[in-house]
């Protein structure tokens, strides 16, 4: 699980702005600067909380001596009424940093909450369940960070950091063998080359070319079947593409090592979440 300070601060200060711009018009002509108040964060529904140290980091913005105590961890299953963090002091930082701090939580609740949803599914099987590149720009940090409090895996963070050879790179190579033997001869040895397949003859060509890791991407069942028997350990066998709660258990039964879902960052409801002042 990959985490930045520097970078999650810089995507809380562009919230920040996108939110406050020039002032809070209402609290900055409301609230008298000393005025202190307790507020409460409260879960309005079921789920796997995640982003707390988000929302610390959201109020701290906004001022430093804020007190904010989570009263769960990130990880753990709420229920609709539980009290999951509590403020202290200035009223005029609560309010200002509310909608941000509740935006960040009840998104990176409802990514955890899904996940772990599609986990439990399969967790008699020995398959990891993965998030992909389809996250929201410039939150991908956050997002991926919340699939892994949800129990899921990350795949690569970005194209900086692993090898994934796809149609479109298999088209303009001119094949599968060209172009993992094009890449071995480029990029260092630690770096593993995965290679998406949409058939067994790829899957075939991909083996031939000793790909590391070989994604079935959109296959039915029963083509994944047989390309994990056919592929035989020879690679991590990933399937990915239109993987949803309703057939994950069976892909899993297909013996792949790896399920890829996109619909864990690009299909969710956020965790409804709010925020009470005292």
């Amino acid at each position: 699980m990959y985490w930045n300070d520097e970078l999650v601060n810089e995507i809380i200060r562009k919230a920040i702005l996108e939110d406050i711009g020039m002032g809070d018009v209402t609290t900055d002509n409301l609230i008298e600067a000393d005025h202190q108040s307790e507020a409460f964060v409260l879960a309005k529904e079921k789920g796997i909380i995640a982003g707390l140290n988000v929302a610390r980091m959201v109020f701290k913005h906004f001022d430093q001596h804020i007190e904010f105590k989570p009263l769960f961890k990130d990880g753990d299953k709420v229920k609709a009424g539980d009290k999951v963090a509590k403020l202290r002091g200035s009223t005029k930082a609560i309010l200002k940093g509310e909608r941000v701090a509740l935006n960040f939580l009840q998104r990176l609740s409802g990514i955890a909450t899904k996940t772990h949803h599609c986990v439990t599914l399969v967790k008699d099987f020995p398959v990891r369940v993965t998030d992909t590149r389809k996250t929201t720009p410039t939150l991908r940090i956050l997002e991926k960070y919340a699939v892994a409090i949800g129990g899921g895996y990350n795949h690569r963070m970005g194209l900086y950091d692993a090898v994934m050879i796809k149609d479109n790179h298999i088209i303009a190579a001119g094949g599968i063998l060209k172009a993992v033997n094009a890449l071995r001869s480029k990029i260092p040895h630690t770096v593993k080359i995965e290679v998406e397949a949409e058939n067994m003859a790829e899957v075939k060509e991909a083996v031939e070319a000793r790909a590391d890791i070989i994604m079935l991407d959109n296959m039915d069942t029963k083509t994944m079947f047989d390309a994990v028997n056919y592929i035989n350990g020879r690679a991590i066998v990933e399937a990915s593409g239109g993987i949803t709660e309703k057939n994950i258990r069976e892909v899993a039964k297909t013996g792949v090592d790896v399920i890829s879902i996109g619909a864990l960052t690009t299909h969710v409801e956020s965790l409804d979440i709010s925020l009470e002042v005292l």
